[in-house]
């Protein structure tokens, strides 16, 4: 005792335990002889720090690893970082603008040594923070997705996929971010709502005197590329227009009507402007109908020259400026507000624009069969279950997947392109030069007559693989780690990702390992402020968790995550759960020093003493059947609140009370030996959720050797117990709860002693602790009721407490009179409203019969009211 503080300090004991922790290399997993428990961090994006998410995120999956290793499995926690192309490459072309450097002005391979610069510089600090929260990661494991192994790997898959035929190269629609400057997948275009305009454009018809027709867009500056404009042919407004041609407004090139059921002849004017390089309907029609396609944007969203006016400008700029010169060449029939969604950048939050490119895809249509049937089978378990529906309209509309990305940063496209044409995908320059030999039949061709793919792949197509390559899976298939750990045991991540990431390590999975990568998926919500907005650094609403974690220790920031963290369901936050998180550490800690604080005797345990243990041993059992199902059905947030309400409510608030032995004496060393043991199986079931807190006391509470640690200590197994016992105590702590109401009620002091009456012949209570927590000095069965004590309801059984020379009886005689007037009244109301005939025969009957059961209250508390005046009087 005289090593633990008198306060709970989290800075004084969180560090202490993390190193020691690393030093006896407590969280290092290899395959052995136990069940394996494996998890694999999703990795945040490498340069990135920790927010709220990540907060929620990993705290799950320290709990779920914690819980694991005390339940007797060899959990491993495997954890890494992204190497995220889009967000870091653009951190890296900022840094070096304020330098004065572009990147144009760079070699590629003086570009990448920026890169890694940035990253070693920046990298990896979000992992650093994760070990303030307490995540029991093994370290030794840490990866990179664009660390040797992880790269390797990457390239093995792409050269693979491509020897099947899935995948291919070749000019399509492509969703084209101006700001990153690369093609995207569908996936990482997000749709929002906006208030637009709809401009109504007059497109004048050739050979036809001041005959026009009416075209409706949202994007006026994209006539710069139209090369036709198409009618529905069932639509009679228009079937004069066959075979005709049109002027484009502006531009003045003429352009063919083509006739097609595709347009929707009440939308808009039923006309439709064709732009095949711009609008993927528009290049369906374009290559149906052998379309020319004029592509008017470079890649950073400016006016190309093939546009031929406003060249270089911005595209939200042209949008203005051509509608005044179309205004002004009288080209405008009319403009409205017109509500639509628009594509954004995931990452850099800026309009897309559909573009025509050369790009890599990924068949997917084969792929996804295996990993759709093994989610919509339960073979992989989704926790909530509802995000099946999601995953299965994901997974059975699946486009082609584009790889390619226009950037440097990443793992670079294993192409090569010949002299004379065509290209050879290879792992390594050496193949490269073998199959090229091969392919041309030129047996001088050396590896500078080659030409490499400048692109990069998608960052997910090396994250798509991390269940597999953080164990070696794809270089070496049949070692003895994939063999172990593979397929992991939980995955941990948001819905946001399920199409990006989880399905597509599902395909990854059954097409490399012809398994499922986890068995398990636990969807978090998303972490909101407490008026339930979106946290983020724009609205200022998002508080720096370290600065949590420094103000109410890891341990509180944890629990108060937790206790608003329902699965799949978004996490109202408020600093105040965290307040909570570090009251609960300290009434703990309290708990254990008053614990600690009790002189020891040797003595037979008084029966209170032994009905209470008894008892709580009950209790506890209850509540780890309680936790266990909890946590087979992945509600943490409710196990969580079991074992808090345990300590809290049962341990704390009724078990050391009925077991406290009297001021300045001793407590029987019986007892205090079976409370040591309760408090210990306390802080086992609530290690996994607040790590240092328990490792702390844990240490105190017996001699440990070196090395030792909680976290390997057996989790806590029920035992049968008898239910009665715990009803018995239930109905004993109500008539306690009643005793202690009439004390406050009548400001009696609690060394007062009371006699309580029950008004029946038997009781399921214990005596002896009713007596103790109430001070009571007699307990009579079978009274008879007494006008002048004070009684109380417990089920269906009645007790009162006799108060004749406990009470100042005026006072308590002028208290009952003021009740009185106040129920007269009262009832008088309600007599007003049931003597009225229009009330009674129109009012509906259950509002009439509320009244008269007002009525019947009234009349049974006065007749009880006169009745204690008379006694007293």
């Amino acid at each position: 005792m005289e090593e633990l503080a008198t306060k709970y300090n989290p800075s004084e004991v969180e560090d202490k335990w993390y190193d020691y922790w690393m030093k006896h290399d407590l969280f290092r997993s290899v395959p052995d002889q136990r069940e394996p428990y494996t998890i694999v961090i999703p990795p945040p994006n490498v340069t990135g720090v920790l927010h709220m998410g990540h907060m929620l995120n990993n705290t799950i999956q320290d709990i779920l690893t914690r819980r694991a290793r005390m339940e007797g499995k060899n959990a491993l926690w495997v954890p890494g970082t992204d190497h995220a192309s889009i967000a870091t490459e653009a951190k890296v072309v900022a840094k070096l603008a304020s330098e004065g450097i572009k990147k144009s002005d760079l070699s590629r391979e003086e570009f990448l040594k920026h890169a890694w610069a940035w990253t070693e510089k920046h990298g990896g600090i979000i992992l650093k923070q994760l070990r303030k929260l307490g995540a029991s990661c093994d370290w030794s494991r840490t990866a990179f997705t664009m660390d040797e192994l992880r790269s390797k790997s990457v390239i093995k898959v792409f050269v693979d996929l491509f020897n099947k035929g899935l995948i291919y190269r070749g000019v399509r629609m492509v969703n084209w971010d101006p700001a990153a400057q690369t093609a995207l997948s569908d996936e990482e275009v997000i749709y929002q709502d906006e208030h637009s305009k709809l401009f109504y454009l007059r497109y004048k018809v050739v050979g036809e005197d001041n005959k026009y027709i009416i075209v409706a867009t949202t994007r006026p500056e994209t006539i710069l590329g139209d090369t036709a404009v198409c009618v529905n042919p069932n639509d009679e407004r228009y079937t004069w227009l066959k075979g005709k041609r049109v002027i484009v407004p502006l531009v003045g090139r003429e352009v063919p009507i083509i006739m097609d059921e595709y347009v929707e002849m009440d939308f808009g004017t039923g006309c439709l402007k064709v732009t095949p390089a711009h609008d993927v309907n528009d290049y369906m029609l374009g290559e149906k109908y052998n379309l020319p396609s004029i592509d008017i944007f470079n890649d950073n969203g400016t006016i190309s020259e093939a546009g031929g006016m406003y060249i270089g400008k911005d595209r939200f700029d042209v949008r203005k400026e051509i509608i005044e010169d179309l205004k002004k060449a009288d080209l405008v029939e009319k403009i409205e507000d017109y509500d639509n969604k628009v594509g954004y950048s995931e990452r850099t939050k800026v309009v897309i624009e559909p573009k025509l490119s050369m790009q890599w895809f990924l068949k997917m249509d084969r792929l996804t069969v295996p990993a759709l049937n093994a989610v919509m089978d339960d073979d992989i378990k989704f926790f909530p279950p509802k995000f099946k529906n999601t995953y299965r309209h994901w997974m059975t509309d699946t486009k082609d997947w584009c790889i390619s990305r226009q950037l440097w940063w990443g793992h670079n496209i294993p192409a090569w392109y010949l002299p004379e044409g065509g290209y050879v995908v290879a792992e390594n320059e050496e193949e490269a030069l073998s199959l090229a030999r091969e392919k041309t039949g030129n047996a001088s061709l050396q590896i500078s007559d080659l030409r490499r793919d400048e692109d990069c792949l998608d960052t997910w197509f090396s994250s798509w693989l991390w269940p597999i390559t953080l164990f070696n899976g794809i270089l070496d298939p049949d070692n003895e780690e994939i063999k172990y750990y593979y397929p992991t045991t939980d995955l941990v991540t948001g819905p946001d990702i399920i199409f990006f990431w989880v399905a597509r390590m599902i395909i990854a999975g059954y097409e490399y390992i012809n398994d499922k990568p986890f068995k398990n998926v636990y969807f978090t919500g998303i972490v909101r402020d407490k008026i339930g907005r979106k946290m983020s650094k724009q609205l200022g609403n998002s508080p720096d968790p370290l600065d949590l974690i420094a103000n109410y220790g890891a341990d509180g920031v944890r629990m108060g995550m937790m206790m608003s963290a329902p699965a799949g369901n978004d996490i109202m936050f408020d600093d105040k759960l965290c307040e909570t998180g570090r009251n609960f550490c300290n009434k703990i800690w309290n708990a254990f020093r008053l614990i600690k604080g009790w002189e020891v005797a040797d003595g037979d345990a008084p029966e209170s003493s032994r009905a209470a243990a008894e008892w709580f041993d009950a209790k506890l059992s209850a509540t780890i059947d309680e936790v266990n199902d909890l946590f087979g059905k992945f509600r943490l947030s409710e196990a969580l609140m079991a074992v808090y309400k345990l300590f809290w409510d049962e341990f704390s608030s009724w078990y050391l009370e009925m077991i406290k032995p009297a001021y300045g004496s001793p407590i029987d060393r019986a007892t205090y030996n079976t409370t040591l043991n309760f408090f210990d199986s306390l802080l086992r079931l609530l290690h996994p959720f607040m790590p240092f807190i328990t490792e702390e006391l844990w240490q105190h509470l017996a001699q440990r050797a070196d090395g030792d640690s909680i976290m390997y200590a057996p989790m806590p197994k029920a035992k049968p117990y008898d239910a009665t016992i715990l009803s018995r105590m239930e109905l004993t702590k109500e008539v306690i709860t009643g005793v202690r109401g009439v004390r406050a009620s009548k400001n009696i002091p609690l060394k007062d002693l009371l006699v309580l009456n029950v008004l029946a012949p038997h009781a399921e209570m214990n005596d002896d602790l009713v007596k103790k927590l109430s001070n009571v000095e007699a307990i009579n069965y079978n009274a008879g009721k007494d006008a002048s004590a004070v009684s109380f309801m417990v089920g269906t059984t009645e007790f009162n407490i006799p108060l004749s020379g406990k009470i100042d009886t005026s006072a308590e005689i002028e208290r009952l009179r003021k009740e009185e007037a106040y129920l007269e009244g009262f009832l008088a109301s309600v007599m007003k409203k049931l003597s009225n005939e229009r009330f009674v025969n129109n009012a509906p009957a259950a509002v009439v019969e509320g009244e008269r059961k007002k009525q019947a209250d009234a009349e049974s508390k006065l007749a009880n009211i006169r009745a204690s005046i008379a006694a007293l009087s």
